[in-house]
């Protein structure tokens, strides 16, 4: 059966393909190079189908052969880029889902946290909430079906499903006795892109979190109910901050429509060019803007990508507005979507994107070694070429948008990451509110509980060792294998070392006790109101109290985009 299947894969997929790659590769090509070609194509399917079908039916050992085709797929497409992808089934309906920003389920983010499967985020308006689930939840049991040692798709999996299907949750609540087990009948989840929206003083933010097909009706949206909030409040909004950070993009469309918000109707985006030199598509806005005067910030990282990158590199070469963060993650590369037969997806890069002012955004990636030749190399020489706005600022090139305001978010401390990495810091916030009902009234008391978390640590018997700490450890290993004893003097350079190690651990708990202090403080509140936890790390971030600074300087602002 599975031959069968796979050979039929053969003769519908790959033919297919080779259509596919005659329409959208070849362009107009002479007709002598389009012979050549297509006879290379068929060629090469005829030899791959023979490979295939030899090794599936004559080695030595028995083979999944739908995986082994699947496997021949994806090692042909990692020559040429990230981005180029086979899906199954299963990826492609998950592709489907993003880009809808929709899907069946019961309305939670799940995390793995110390081997076990914990509710991290329940939305609003949906069956978990309606349920009474809450963030801290651990999740025992799907349908009966214990999910320990389950990995974190697989738990995913299992609690997606057709709307209108009936799911039972057996959860675990710290501090509670006995196990809960909630009813729920699964219904379409709508994630809302603006993960989001608040007012801060006559400043409005805004953050963003992908680019659906729903994504700017939604910003509109959001944008609409913050001015209606600053009218009520008789502060009126005067400045905006868009937040792209951490957001992997999603549709070159609704890039545009979202630009489309803030720059005078018919304004370039962006531009995309294919394999044939003529095949230039130039996306324009067709939407009349909603705040195409108001001062704006666009906040990126190293993690905002593609569609996110179109946004801030129209938005800074156009002068609308400033771009503050850290160059951005550089992926200036278009997929078409393509469907296959069995409900397989081909994800393909078939063009290039460019900001207005022909800056290519994509940075060049490193491709798997290989014997074989198979794209052109590309010239690198020239790895930061200038670029210009419309009122001819210097913008850069060499991968990636470069912000006008350079700064970068401070890294997670090593002793904070270890802590995270064990679940310390959520764990904590469960035990916290199990014996709190409710906030005090008169908020946390920071030093109060530290206390309470030095003891939490002890009791669940968390220590804290350096990396250093570990490869001393790692070479005493090696040195005790090779002999039954150590010298006397490198043994008592050892133990020198290690009190050494843990006086610079101890100090290094002590340096970052004010930074947890605060992530501690922000995942409690977490746990009773994720929006007002929210709201809580938006203030202390120090890249939006950044832009918030500059928006207030008027003269500051100007001068930037009107150097």
């Amino acid at each position: 059966m599975n031959t069968l299947h796979s050979g039929i894969f053969i003769r519908i997929a790959l033919p297919v393909l080779v259509s596919l790659l005659l329409m959208t590769g070849t362009g107009m090509k002479p007709a002598d190079d389009a012979e050549k070609e297509y006879f290379a194509i068929s060629k090469s399917i005829e030899l791959l189908g023979d490979v295939y079908t030899k090794v599936s039916g004559n080695y030595v050992d028995s083979l999944d052969v739908a995986e082994f085709m699947y496997a021949g797929i994806d090692g042909m497409l990692d020559t040429l880029d990230p981005y180029t992808v086979f899906l199954d089934e299963d990826e492609s309906l998950e592709l489907g889902e993003i880009t809808s920003g929709q899907y069946a389920g019961i309305g939670v983010r799940i995390a793995d946290i110390a081997e076990n499967i914990y509710i991290v985020s329940v939305f609003d308006e949906t069956p978990a909430s309606a349920a009474g689930l809450q963030v801290g939840d651990l999740i025992e049991k799907v349908d009966g079906r214990k999910v320990k040692g389950y990995d974190l798709d697989e738990v995913r999996d299992l609690i997606k499903g057709p709307a209108g299907t009936g799911i039972r949750l057996t959860v675990a609540r710290y501090g509670e006795k006995g196990r809960k087990m909630v009813r729920m009948v699964r219904q379409e989840v709508r994630v809302n892109s603006i993960r989001f929206a608040g007012l801060y003083g006559s400043t409005g933010y805004l953050e963003m979190h992908s680019f659906g097909n729903r994504s700017a009706d939604e910003l509109g949206k959001a944008i609409r109910e913050l001015r209606t909030t600053a009218s009520i409040q008789n502060t009126p909004m005067k400045a905006v901050i868009l937040d792209l950070r951490n957001n992997p993009g999603g549709l070159l469309d609704v890039a545009v429509d979202v630009t489309g918000l803030f720059v005078p109707k018919g304004s370039m985006v962006v531009s995309t060019k294919g394999r044939d030199p003529e095949s230039l598509n130039v996306y324009r806005t067709t939407r009349e803007p909603l705040l195409d005067r108001m001062p704006l910030v666009v906040l990126i990282n190293r993690n905002s990508a593609s569609a996110s990158e179109i946004v801030a590199g129209a938005i800074q070469e156009l002068d609308r507005g400033v771009v503050v963060g850290d160059r951005s993650f550089g992926k200036g590369l278009v997929q078409s979507v393509i469907s296959l037969p069995y409900d397989c997806t081909l994800k393909m890069t078939t063009a290039k994107y460019y900001t207005p002012s022909g800056r290519l955004i994509q940075k060049p990636h490193n491709l798997i070694e290989q014997s074989r030749e198979i794209l052109p190399e590309e010239d690198t020489e020239k790895s930061e070429p200038v670029y210009y706005t419309r009122s001819r600022r210097k913008v850069y090139g060499g991968g990636g948008i470069l912000p006008d305001i350079r700064i970068e978010a401070p890294d997670i401390g090593d002793y904070e990451s270890a802590l995270r990495r064990k679940g310390m810091l959520f764990r904590y916030a469960n035990h916290y509110k199990a014996s709190n009902e409710q906030l005090p009234s008169a908020g946390i008391d920071r030093n109060v509980m530290m206390q309470d978390f030095s003891r939490f640590l002890k009791e669940e018997g968390f220590s804290y060792r350096t990396e250093s700490e570990r490869l001393l450890e790692d070479m005493k290993n090696v040195l005790e294998a090779k002999t039954d004893t150590v010298a006397t003097d490198i043994d008592t350079l050892i133990v020198s070392l290690e009190k050494q190690l843990e006086q610079l651990a101890v100090q290094q708990q002590s340096s970052e006790t004010g930074t947890i202090a605060v992530a501690l403080e922000e995942e409690v509140l977490r746990h009773y109101d994720e929006n007002a936890a929210r709201r809580s790390r938006i203030e202390r971030d120090p890249v939006v109290k950044k832009a918030r600074s500059l928006l207030e300087d008027s003269k500051a602002y100007r001068k930037i985009l009107r150097p």
